[in-house]
């Protein structure tokens, strides 16, 4: 999830202005509702959410370090959140869908000298030629064909790299070609390397703006037989300039369609016809075990789950873990446009808890009344700002900072904004770095991403693969368990807990509906 905070920053009342406040937004909650909500934050304990935090770990564990949606372990997980569901009281539905099942394992490396492996997804990817991506390895010599390393200054498609069989004259059998985008197609420059002998080739960008980056080699590439990927500009450039390369090129993946899940439950009391929803995506990257991505959501909505179910609630809550957040919010993509309209409309609004522990944290409120300008005008379904003002309130009680996080629908909240149901959630941050101001409010380090091990394998409780220097320096000032914060996550787990409760009580703010008496 990649989502940019805004600078707003909420300034912290003081005792005295929080003493005369009600709890949440108006209507003023009942003194009863607002005991409740009291008790449920002692209910939902740090440990409790910790020991879902750790089974998850434990289920990546036992089934190849992730739990990635089509592979065993998001199976798993989703058994253990119906067991703990079961045990609750609630009868959860799992619900089926099929998906498109990618696993890249393609690789580039420079093998000496100065040996270095390129990440791929953002210095390289293999190519998607419509004709097929032939898979295999290669190892050999660098043959750069009439790159051009000066094109960055030069108009676009000044480079003719790789267009004519010229452009390969002295090139040793068994050589991986390096060839450069410009003037012709990608198909004619990896298929001219393969006729000159090639065993591998590594297409690498052009150089100019925005001729920087990755993009799909596609096209008829009838005949190919040898593996090509293609390179960032940088990436292609530094296998360039070191003189007496060997280089290793491997595309291998698997793509086939598979079956995956939803977990849904819904509480036994409340107005079945003004449902509040709140879900978090249960799935990983296939790289790690997801803990704070998004175990941490998932682990923080499960408890809240567990504790409601005891309450006399005036709406019912349905609670949704969502699979293949990962390949492409799929998992919400299938369940809210399979709704009938009248379903849709008696869901009131729905809350979205995606990353909620990041080791390097801030406490992002997704940005409901479009304060910060960045989403477009109609895009922000009507009362998501008042759901935004509840998570506020929430904060400020505790006397805890918070900013926006952009409204974009890049998370499981998109499908239901697009169907017009009020949306809104939280966040601690993910790739992006912590501004100093950030930094001034909620300690850790500027300049630093909030989640250093953002789709990673030290996404995870025990540290392993972590940078040293840059965790050590957080444990200095957090408490920390593996990657996640565990300071934050006891906040956001009593923050989530009385933001559900809260709609279950009353959503008249959001939607005008009366709580039943």
């Amino acid at each position: 999830m990649t989502r940019r905070p805004t600078r707003r920053v909420a300034a912290v009342a003081s005792a005295g202005a929080l003493a005369a406040t009600c709890l949440l937004a108006a209507p003023a909650q009942a003194a009863s509702d607002n005991v409740a909500i009291r008790q449920m934050n002692k209910l939902i304990t740090l440990e409790a959410v910790m020991g879902h935090l750790e089974a998850f770990q434990e289920i990546s564990d036992e089934n190849g370090g992730n739990r990635a949606s089509g592979l065993p372990g998001y199976a798993a997980s989703v058994d253990y959140v119906v067991e703990q569901l079961e045990a609750a009281g609630y009868t959860p539905e799992v619900q089926e869908f099929e998906f498109e099942y990618f696993d890249e394992r393609s690789e580039l490396e420079r093998i000496s000298p100065n040996p270095r492996t390129y990440e791929e997804g953002s210095e390289f990817i293999r190519n998607d030629f419509d004709t097929g991506s032939p898979q295999g390895e290669a190892t050999g010599a660098l043959f750069p064909a009439d790159v051009r390393l000066d094109a960055p200054g030069l108009p676009d498609n000044t480079s003719t790299s790789g267009c004519e069989a010229a452009d390969f004259a002295g090139m040793a059998p068994g050589s991986i070609a390096l060839v450069q985008r410009g003037t012709c197609g990608f198909a004619v420059k990896v298929l001219n390397a393969q006729t000159a002998g090639a065993a591998g080739v590594v297409v690498m960008n052009e150089g100019q703006v925005g001729r920087t980056g990755l993009v799909g080699m596609i096209g008829d590439a009838t005949g190919l037989a040898i593996p090509a990927v293609f390179a960032t500009f940088d990436a292609g450039a530094s296998l360039a300039e070191t003189p007496g390369t060997t280089v290793r090129v491997k595309v291998d993946f698997t793509a086939d369609i598979r079956t995956t899940y939803n977990v849904l439950a819904e509480t036994r009391k409340g107005n079945p016809d003004n449902v509040v929803m709140a879900g978090a995506h249960l799935d990983s990257v296939q790289d790690g075990p997801g803990i704070n991505d998004n175990g941490s959501g998932s682990a923080a909505l499960l408890e809240t789950a567990i504790q409601i179910n005891r309450q006399n609630l005036k709406n019912q809550v349905r609670f949704a873990w969502w699979g293949a957040e990962e390949s492409g919010l799929l998992g919400s993509n299938f369940y809210v446009p399979d709704l009938t309209q009248e379903e849709r409309d008696r869901i009131a609004l729905y809350l979205n808890f995606d990353m909620v522990a990041s080791p390097n944290y801030m406490f992002g409120i997704y940005d409901g009344d479009n304060s910060s300008g960045t989403a477009p005008d109609g895009f922000i379904p009507e009362g998501s700002a008042q759901i935004e003002d509840v998570f506020e309130k929430i904060y400020t009680r505790r006397n805890q900072p918070f900013n926006d996080s952009e409204f974009s629908g890049r998370s499981d909240y998109g499908a239901f904004i697009e169907a017009d149901i009020p949306a809104g959630g939280l966040f601690t941050g993910a790739e992006g770095a912590k501004s100093e101001e950030q930094a001034e409010l909620y300690g850790g380090l500027a300049n630093v991403p909030y989640d250093p091990c953002y789709h990673g394998f030290c996404d995870n409780l025990t540290g392993d693969g972590q940078d040293d220097a840059i965790y050590d320096a957080l444990s200095a000032e957090y408490d920390l368990v593996g990657n996640v914060n565990t300071e934050a996550l006891d906040i956001n787990a009593d923050v989530i807990g009385s933001a559900v409760l809260t709609f279950a009580y009353d959503t008249r703010t959001v939607n005008g509906v009366k709580p039943r008496r």
